[in-house]
């Protein structure tokens, strides 16, 4: 075999304290290195240019690169030494940036420990084979999981593209957390004006499949071919037969129930219509206050609809979808204000969230957009905001900022003066963020044009008090404490990841963070695709995102999925397990292991054996370290290629 290997210097961040120089010379005296030099940068085009000018005079069989880490650039890398015609699974990458030169400044342990590293990536080399993937057809249909208006802009973009789409709603209509606003930031636009048309749009595209009131109950299979079962949940309304005409609403004598599009500051109808702009504009039931089923009479609804849409037996139904792709746009939930104690959120009527408040204001909301104090319908003449309820708060385990809480304060101080004019607004906050394009000017203009009294301070405890509800806090600015009276409170609770997301994350097969987010395959070059292939993000999903940003990524979404299905013919990574069918003594512990479902048993001259879903395989390696006869192997990173790296470490 002929070995060459290729130290980078990557400017500064490598050669600052390591001496590649030193590190190619010592890498010629390896077992079949017979090519070794230093490089500025081994990713840019000269230096892919050198690597591969270097296999055709050295008539190299494989190459080693020590730069940085292999997440970034080995695909890179792996395209030049193809390009000069070697197999690309014939290179290997050392990482002497992230796991050397940038965590000690030591400049001769560093040089040594780089040493160590191009060694052992030699060993593994020396021990590699080529690989070749296979190829296989691809279902060119694509799920949007979740309707906010992240999954709402994915889904017609894919569908505009030719696509047919299935979109899976778990809410009886589309829309999300932004059918719920009342205005939109810096603009000040009719959230619904915006909305509005693209729900409609949905539901009239030829190629969009909705499915809402539904959830996806299980997901097999791989890209280019899964197999989703989503549950439609009962309704007890056959939507093929409702109107959304609203007699049902109308009659329905229950009337007193907490309305959860309202966010529970208004009471709602056993069987409602979310909003006027609801798609699908139909009817459903919830059977935990519905007369009909906690008492067994009633039946208003079923005498007064004119279509017998009623169907108080429904049941759950569960559908097959065959996809090719996944887009999980499943958005946010609001941190829990009860958790904030001294805040008295939960506890006092007259404490509310930014989003409660929000459907005060909007015309569509329980008091008609008259903004009215929950506890008397009274007219607040004096509103405290309290910003980063949820956010930017360690004690609470919620160190991060939720990006769009300082936006939409300025917002509803704004709209606050429009409502009341007599009206004075104060909000006590951390710290302002407002990067995005007329952001900064639109807080200003709450300040000097709206009048609105901005404290920089915490809050330190919220009680009533004579009909009003007692503000104490600190201005950090001035030095002092703060005491307001205030009519209404309005505090903004940060965003946290939707219920639920984490279940979705183990059935999507995709990685999560420890507050329920999912995890993108690369924080900066693949910001919307995921460890497992075919499944992307959009939205507040990923992290709390405001409305521009969730459109923005539902669009790149849709252009991955795109590309994606612009081939008839996909590859599978050749990186994936093989089982020894000798050694295999059908124990099942690798089929019980496998966090993917890609091993299945099958009957081998009439005794049970594992055998690997190729397809399915994503080369974790789990059923590798949990075989007890050591049956299965992973190609390209073998037994006995870990332990010629060990072997060469031991004997460095």
């Amino acid at each position: 075999m002929r070995i060459g290997v290729f130290i980078c210097h990557c400017g500064s961040n490598i050669e600052g304290t390591v001496d590649t120089a030193s590190v190619a010379k010592t890498s010629l005296e390896f077992p079949e290195v017979v090519y070794a030099t230093d490089t500025m940068y081994a990713c840019s085009e000269p230096g892919q240019g050198g690597i591969i000018q270097a296999i055709k005079e050295k008539n190299l069989t494989g190459v080693v690169v020590a730069s940085c880490t292999p997440r970034m650039h080995e695909p890179t890398f792996r395209r030049a030494v193809e390009r000069a015609g070697l197999n690309r699974y014939m290179f290997e990458m050392a990482n002497i940036r992230e796991h050397v030169s940038w965590i000690g400044k030591d400049r001769e342990a560093n040089t040594n420990k780089a040493i160590d590293l191009v060694r052992i990536a030699v060993e593994k080399l020396r021990r590699d084979a080529p690989l070749s993937p296979s190829k296989f057809s691809i279902n060119k249909r694509v799920m949007v999981i979740g309707g906010g208006v992240a999954g709402i802009q994915a889904a017609l973009d894919c569908a505009d593209g030719g696509l047919d789409v299935v979109l899976v709603e778990r809410e009886s209509t589309i829309g999300g957390k932004m059918a719920k606003l009342d205005k939109t930031f810096p603009t000040v636009d009719c959230s619904s004006c915006i909305l509005g048309p693209k729900m409609v749009d949905v539901s009239q595209h030829p190629n969009i499949t909705l499915h809402a009131y539904s959830e996806v109950d299980s997901i097999g299979g791989y890209v280019g071919n899964f197999q989703v079962q989503v549950k439609k949940k009962a309704t007890y309304v056959d939507w093929e037969l409702c109107t959304g005409c609203g007699a049902c609403t109308e009659k329905c004598p229950s009337k007193k129930n907490p309305d959860k599009f309202n966010e529970n500051i208004g009471p709602t109808t056993s069987i409602n219509i979310p909003f006027p702009q609801a798609i699908p504009k139909k009817a459903v039931i919830d059977p935990t206050t519905c007369r009909q089923f906690v008492k067994g009479k009633c039946g208003v609804c079923a005498k007064v609809c004119p279509t017998g849409a009623i169907k108080y037996d429904m049941q759950d139904e569960i559908v097959t979808e065959d996809v090719g792709a996944i887009v999980a746009a499943t958005g946010y939930d609001l941190f829990d204000i009860s958790k904030v104690t001294e805040y008295g959120g939960g506890r006092y009527p007259d404490v509310i969230t930014g989003l409660q408040y929000e459907r005060l204001l909007s015309a569509s909301g329980p008091t008609g957009g008259h903004v009215k104090r929950p506890s008397d319908g009274k007219e607040p003449k004096t509103v405290v905001f309290i910003q980063c309820v949820g956010s930017r708060d360690k004690s609470l385990d919620r160190p991060y900022c939720s990006g769009f809480c300082c936006m939409y304060t300025a917002k509803q101080a704004i709209l606050t003066k429009d409502h009341i004019p007599d009206s004075q607004s104060y909000v006590f906050y951390m710290d302002i963020r407002s990067p995005g394009k007329m952001y900064d000017e639109f807080t200003r203009r709450a300040m000097e044009e709206y009048g609105a009294r901005y404290i920089r301070g915490r809050v330190a405890m919220v009680y009533p008090k004579d009909g009003k509800m007692i503000v104490r806090g600190a201005d950090t600015l001035a030095g002092t404490q703060v005491e307001v009276e205030a009519d209404l409170v309005v505090l903004a609770a940060g965003a946290e990841a939707a219920k639920g997301a984490p279940q979705l994350a183990e059935k999507l097969r995709i990685s999560y963070d420890k507050y329920g987010f999912f995890m993108e395959s690369h924080v900066k070059l693949k910001p919307v695709e995921t460890n497992t292939a075919g499944v992307y993000l959009a939205g507040s999903c990923q992290g709390p995102k405001d409305i521009p940003q969730s459109v923005g990524q539902g669009s790149a979404a849709a252009a991955k999925v795109l590309a994606l299905f612009s081939k008839d013919m996909l590859e599978s990574d050749p990186q994936i397990s093989h089982v020894d069918i000798k050694r295999c003594v059908g124990c099942g512990k690798c089929i019980m292991t496998c966090p993917f479902k890609a091993i299945k048993e099958v009957e081998f001259r009439g005794q049970k054996k594992a055998e690997v879903i190729e397809t399915v395989c994503q080369g974790c390696g789990l059923c590798t370290s949990t075989c007890p006869q050591g049956a299965i192997q992973l190609s390209h990173f073998t037994d006995n290629e870990i332990l010629a790296e060990v072997n060469a470490l031991c004997q460095s």
